[in-house]
C-alpha cells in the first residue's frame, strides 16, 4: 500500500522533530549521581571538613547507636571513613549571609584553593541569586573564585538559588560562556525555591522552559524546603520536604525533568540530631523517613546540614538499595534471558531496574556480582 517515497516523505516531515526530540530528551545518563548535597557556609570551612564531618559521624553512631542490622553498620562505618561527603556545596547565599565585599572575596579565593584540593567527588559553590538586589554579588563571587581556581574540577557545579524566571537561566548561561576562557566548561543546577519556578504569571510552567534554555548546561534541580514553604505562607511549625505543597512542587519538578537527563534533589530538614539520645533519635526519626520516602519517590539525593545526618542518610540509603537489590537482579535476569517470571517486564522498567541496581554499587550499597548481575550489562540498556 505505501511506496517508498511515502516512507521517505514521512521522514522527511518528521526529522526536524526527530532532531529536536533528541536534543531535548537525551534521557537518564549511566554516571554516578552522588546520595547527598553537604551544605557549609564558606566561613565555616577549614581544611579537615570532610574528616571532621565523617568522625562526627562515626561519633554519632557510636555514642546514640542505629535500629540497623549489624552488617548494614559496618558498611555505613566503612563509607563515613572513606567518603563520607559524596558532594560538597560551599555557600555564600543564605546560610553565609552579607558581608563586606573584601570579605567575600578573600573567601571566595580562598574556597577555590580548598575545593582544587577535590575533597570530595562532587564539588561546588551556591553563589547568592540573580535577582536585583544581590546579583551584583552573585557575580564578584563567582568571578573572583574561578579566578582563584583555574580550571574547574570534574563534578563542579555552581548552584543558582531561587531562581524565578527563564532570562535568569539564559542570563547564567551567557555569563558561564564569558567566564569558560579561563575556567573549563562552566555547568549549574537550579534551586526551585520559589513558587514562580513551578508556575508562572501566564499559567504556564517556566522550570521546564528554563531547563531549555539552559543549552545543556544544567545538571540538576533541586528543591528548597524553607524558601518555597515560606512563600506559600505555610507556618514555619509545618514546613517540611513531605509537605503536600513540596510533593506537588517536587512532582512538577519530576515531570519537567523526565528524559532531560537533568537530575533531582530533595531539600533538607532543620530538624538536627542533636542533644541527649532521645533527642538525636527523634531528628534521626525524622531524617531516615525522609531520605527513604524521597529515595521511593525517585529522588535519589537531598540536603545534609549536619554530620550526625551522614549517618541515616547512608543507613537509609543502604538500606533502600539492599532490601530491592535481590528482587531487582532477578528480574532482570529473566528479562535478559527471555525467562518466564512472575513479571512481564517492559524495556523501560528494565532500564530502570538497570539504573536501580547501578545506583546501588556507586554509592557502596552493593557490591560488583554480589547478586549475580554482570555491571557492564546495566550501562547496555
Amino acid at each position: 500500500m505505501l511506496s517508498p517515497a511515502a516512507y521517505a516523505e514521512i521522514d522527511r516531515r518528521l526529522a526536524a522533530d526527530d532532531a529536536l526530540w533528541q536534543q531535548r530528551y537525551p534521557g537518564e545518563p549511566a554516571t554516578r549521581q552522588p546520595l547527598h548535597t553537604v551544605y557549609v557556609p564558606a566561613d565555616r570551612v577549614r581544611s579537615d571538613l570532610v574528616a571532621r564531618w565523617g568522625a562526627g559521624a562515626l561519633a554519632a553512631l557510636a555514642e546514640h547507636g542505629l535500629p540497623y542490622p549489624e552488617e548494614l553498620h559496618g558498611r555505613v562505618g566503612r563509607k563515613l571513613a572513606s567518603e563520607p561527603i559524596e558532594d560538597l556545596r560551599i555557600d555564600f547565599e543564605d546560610g553565609y549571609g552579607v558581608r563586606e565585599d573584601e570579605t567575600e572575596d578573600a573567601h571566595a579565593r580562598a574556597m577555590a584553593v580548598y575545593l582544587a584540593t577535590r575533597p570530595a567527588p562532587f564539588t561546588g559553590i551556591r553563589i547568592k541569586s540573580l535577582e536585583a538586589p544581590t546579583r551584583a554579588r552573585a557575580l564578584r563571587t563567582l568571578d573572583r573564585f574561578l579566578d582563584a581556581l583555574g580550571t574547574v574540577p570534574p563534578g563542579f557545579v555552581v548552584t543558582l538559588p531561587k531562581v524565578s524566571s527563564v532570562a535568569q537561566v539564559e542570563a547564567m548561561v551567557s555569563l558561564c560562556r564569558r567566564l569558560e576562557p579561563i575556567s573549563g566548561q562552566l555547568r549549574f543546577e537550579l534551586q526551585i525555591e520559589l513558587p514562580q519556578a513551578v508556575l508562572g504569571a501566564d499559567g504556564t510552567v517556566p522550570l521546564a522552559r528554563m531547563i531549555h534554555a539552559a543549552a545543556g548546561r544544567c545538571t540538576g534541580l533541586h528543591y528548597g524546603t524553607y524558601d518555597y514553604s515560606a512563600a506559600l505562607g505555610i507556618a514555619p511549625g509545618r514546613q517540611a520536604a513531605d509537605h503536600p505543597a513540596a510533593d506537588h512542587a517536587k512532582a512538577v519538578m519530576q515531570v519537567a525533568a523526565a528524559g532531560t537527563g537533568v537530575r533531582l534533589s530533595d531539600g533538607s530538614t532543620n530538624i538536627l540530631p542533636v542533644g541527649d539520645t532521645a533527642a538525636v533519635h527523634a531528628a534521626w526519626g525524622v531524617h531516615a523517613k525522609l531520605v527513604r520516602r524521597g529515595l521511593e519517590r525517585g529522588f535519589y539525593q537531598g540536603w545534609d546540614l549536619h554530620p550526625a545526618q551522614l549517618a541515616t542518610r547512608f543507613g537509609t540509603a543502604y538500606a533502600f538499595f539492599r532490601d530491592g537489590a535481590p528482587a531487582a537482579a532477578r528480574r532482570l535476569r529473566d528479562y535478559l534471558d527471555r525467562r518466564d517470571s512472575g513479571y512481564l517486564d517492559e524495556p523501560a522498567t528494565a532500564r530502570m531496574l538497570a539504573a536501580f541496581l547501578r545506583r546501588g554499587l556507586h554509592c557502596g550499597a552493593l557490591d560488583p556480582g554480589e547478586f549475580d548481575v554482570d555491571p557492564s550489562s546495566l550501562d547496555a540498556l
